[in-house]
């Protein structure tokens, strides 16, 4: 394909700098020595991480058994990463700024390494790697070895609050630092792969809702080194014009550095980010000196440099620096390939080792002090990204006073996820600079509305009249929502490491959208709990609700609750799940999450109105064992039970009584346990998980020798996945959603997965043998109501009232009571 000679020649990386400020030049010839030698200093230790286990200062000559096994790490982004980290330490030093560093690109630890080891983090932080030729050994040889550190910016990286493991959350995780901090300017290097994924193309729209006189700023350099692994980026190669056209209608205004003349190149970022430094100072002091929020065009910058620079142009005929073999390991062969070994050699010591590293083997005060910052302003260094550090406790009000009036259990229905809105509303009112609610488009759908109350939604773009009229738009908001959930998850994951709290509410079905962003940042903070200096953070917070049961008159689409799945895969060490069955189970539960650290909370609820089943005294007592018997529905008081009805989840506990109910009807005379699980980790085995019961309290609830017919939430193999471990496990028969779905009514939905009453009987008569023939007149009946009810819904459109609106008959409650006093005068 022809392309036009011009436009190949503006976007291709070679050349003196090209930028909006050519003719400025802040620096003076020995600052840019000063420059041109901490970045020879930094890119030395790129390579030597990557490539040395001995002779870390070359101070003999490079040889087979100076080199690891096994070469490991990615040295194509580094050059530009160090570029940007260490220019912005001079604005910085100047401006006393408050600045954390996010790396964007994957596997740019080495870039964000050579800077702490520079600055003297690293050897505060780790002492045995200290400045000097033995520290300098092992900082080498622990990247990407065994027992040492991954080659991500992951948590044993000082500064680092974002692993990049996955791509695309730079931009999403930096805006989640800066809402609600004001001082602080999150720079933040975007690499041009990452930037051909979905959630980092969506969260550039993040500057639409942060606020010049609340919060921060992010600083976006998007890094244009070329390729990917193996392929071009697609913003690499697209003309200049469309290029600046796309980040404009973004909002955003960017301003270009590109070339790989490095003394043209010094003063081009120099001049650039200072600009972009004095416009995000200059918009936060005309907003907060007028009180007036607006929404600038904040800046931002493109960099364009070629892939691995600085290194050679070929390699053996091949394109090397430039291309996309510069993407991983640069030189490939050099254990088994003497020439290629030498060519190594040659390439390190043009960095100067020996000069710039000195009889010491370390960095001179003189040049550390003349271009890195000190103390906490140091980016490797900085608070903000060991966010435990500044974590303040929430102010809760008591959750008890929001309780649900509940004076016969299984009678009433209530909203419970209404009433808990209530709770979080003054939670918001309490916490206005250190808690946010994240959703997609979805808090007023999910009952959530009442928070408004307290706070509003972050709004920053135009207002219309009607937005008056219901709206709750404020560009002082607490309630942040985009149709994104993975900018939603990535901004509270970003407001959560930095040091505050949040709750993400979301539907379901679509939750799973952020599977393997909440998989990244379970094993972030599983990783934190492994390096003592990294201190707690507030948990992460996701509710569901709009679940699975009541998606059917959504379809089959909106039918999956296997968020759990996911979920329970993680450690142990840091994932909580709870499905409270009614609104003072969901107080409770909520109350103790937003109270814990370092953990994923998962909690499951729906949003329509259910019945209620426990005072508040009750659901305290239920939530804190997190699963146990309920004597006011079962019927075994005192004696061995003939079948155990278990649940876990709103409807499938209104499932599960119901079926308890129909029971007793046809076989009166029935020994029933009821059993509720609120804590979904009480099924597994104590050794597996620290909340999970030992086998003698499993037995005490469960029994080791009864059928028990469990009706859970989610699939159904997941509970047998927990408990297979347990005694009597051969006995738990569980219902759960089997992928059977379509537009159903309520019921319906049910019945097709087999978790509906009729079905729940029908299984518990089939796994009690004692009653012979005696259940076939019963079984026989309720397979015509489950018919019945399902020909209705299909004929009307609707349940029969009299099974939507059923309650726990008070016959049973009189007779429970009856039977209970009986026990205690006995005893």
């Amino acid at each position: 394909m022809d392309s036009d000679k011009a436009t190949i020649e503006e976007i291709r990386p070679f050349g003196p700098a090209r930028s909006n400020f050519k003719d400025e030049k802040p620096l003076s010839p020995e600052e840019i020595k000063k420059y041109d030698d901490f970045f020879k200093a930094s890119l030395y230790l790129c390579l030597g991480m990557i490539y040395l286990i001995d002779n870390p200062l070359l101070r003999e000559e490079l040889k087979n058994e100076h080199i690891k096994v096994r070469q490991l790490g990615h040295f194509g982004s580094a050059p530009g990463q160090i570029f940007t980290y260490m220019h912005f330490n001079r604005l910085i030093k100047k401006y006393d700024l408050d600045a954390i560093f996010v790396s964007g690109p994957g596997h740019g630890a080495p870039a964000v390494l050579s800077q702490a080891y520079l600055e003297g983090t690293y050897s505060e932080v780790y002492p045995d790697k200290s400045e000097d030729p033995e520290g300098l050994q092992k900082f080498f040889k622990q990247f990407s070895f065994p027992g040492g550190i991954g080659s991500h910016a992951t948590p044993e990286t000082p500064g680092s609050l974002h692993e990049g493991g996955e791509l695309g959350y730079a931009i999403s995780h930096a805006f989640g630092t800066v809402f609600d901090n004001p001082e602080l300017i999150t720079l933040t290097m975007v690499g041009d792969g990452e930037s051909e994924t979905g959630p980092l193309a969506t969260s550039w729209h993040s500057n639409k809702f942060l606020n010049p006189i609340t919060d921060g700023a992010v600083l976006p350099v998007l890094h244009l080194n070329g390729y990917k692994i193996n392929n071009p980026t697609l913003l690499a190669r697209i003309p200049h014009k469309e290029l600046e056209q796309l980040f404009l209608g973004y909002g955003w205004q960017p301003y270009f550095v590109e070339g790989d003349e490095i003394e043209s190149m010094h003063q081009a970022m120099a001049a650039t980010l200072e600009q972009c430094v004095k416009e995000i100072k200059g918009f936060q002091k005309q907003a907060r000196e007028s009180g007036k929020p607006f929404r600038p065009r904040w800046p931002m910058v493109i960099l364009r440099t070629p892939k691995g620079w600085t290194g050679p142009r070929k390699l053996n005929g091949h394109y090397l620096s430039g291309f996309w073999r510069a993407h991983q390991v640069p030189i490939t062969d050099v254990k088994t390939n003497p020439k290629d070994l030498k060519i190594l050699e040659e390439w390190m010591r043009g960095y100067e080792p020996e000069r710039l590293f000195g009889e010491k083997g370390r960095i001179s005060p003189e040049l550390r002090d003349a271009l890195c910052p000190t103390g906490n302003r140091r980016m490797s260094a900085n608070p903000v990204a060991n966010g435990g550090i500044l974590k303040k406790p929430l102010k809760m009000p008591d959750f008890r006073k929001y309780a649900v009036e509940v004076k016969q259990g299984g009678a009433v229905k209530s909203g419970s996820m209404a009433n808990c809105a209530k709770f979080l509303r003054d939670i918001v009112a309490d916490n206005m600079t250190n808690f946010r609610l994240w959703g997609p488009d979805e808090t007023e759908s999910n009952k959530l509305a009442g928070v408004y109350e307290a706070g509003k939604k972050v709004w920053m773009g135009e207002y219309f009249e009607e937005d008056e009229d219901g709206g709750n738009l404020s560009p002082f908001g607490r309630v942040m929502e985009m149709l994104s959930e993975h900018t939603c998850e990535g901004w509270m994951e970003g407001y959560v490491l930095s040091g505050r709290h949040g709750l993400l509410n979301s539907y379901e079905p679509f939750i799973h959208i952020i599977d393997s962003m909440v998989n990244q940042h379970c094993k972030w903070i599983e990783k934190c709990l492994e390096v003592e200096w990294r201190v707690k953070v507030a948990s992460l917070n996701i509710l569901l609700t709009a679940v699975v049961w009541r998606q059917d008159h959504n379809g089959f689409t909106h039918q999956d609750p296997g968020f759990l799945d996911v979920v329970a895969n993680k450690s142990p060490e840091v994932v909580r799940i709870y499905l409270p069955p009614d609104g003072n189970c969901l107080l409770s539960t909520m109350d103790h999450c937003l109270r814990s650290s370092n953990y994923v909370n998962v909690i499951v609820a729906d949003k329509q109105e259910h019945l209620q089943y426990l005072t508040m005294e009750e659901a305290v007592e239920h939530c804190t064992k997190g699963a146990g018997i309920w004597p006011q529905f079962s019927t075994d008081a005192g004696e061995e039970p003939d079948v155990v009805m278990a649940s876990c989840g709103d409807i499938s506990t209104n499932e599960s009584l119901a079926a308890i109910d129909l029971l007793l009807q046809n076989f009166p005379e029935l020994k029933i346990r009821c059993v509720n699980v609120v804590d979904l980790f009480k099924l597994i085995h104590h050794d597996d998980h620290p909340h999970g019961l030992k086998d003698a309290e499993w037995s005490s609830l469960f029994t080791d020798d009864k059928p028990v017919i469990f009706n859970f939430h989610s699939y159904p193999w997941l509970v047998h996945r927990l408990t297979y471990r347990r005694p009597g496990s051969h006995n738990i028969h569980v219902r759960g959603y089997k992928e059977k779905g379509n537009i159903d009514t309520p019921l319906e939905l049910a019945i097709r997965n087999g978790t509906d009453r009729f079905s729940l009987a029908i299984a518990a008569i089939d796994h009690m043998p004692h009653l012979h023939n005696r259940g076939a007149a019963a079984r026989e009946k309720l397979k015509n109501a489950r018919l019945a009810a399902r020909n209705q819904a299909y004929e009307v459109g609707m349940d029969p009232e009299f099974l939507s609106t059923w309650k726990w008959p008070q016959d049973l409650r009189e007779r429970n009571a009856e039977k209970l006093k009986a026990l205690r005068l006995g005893c």
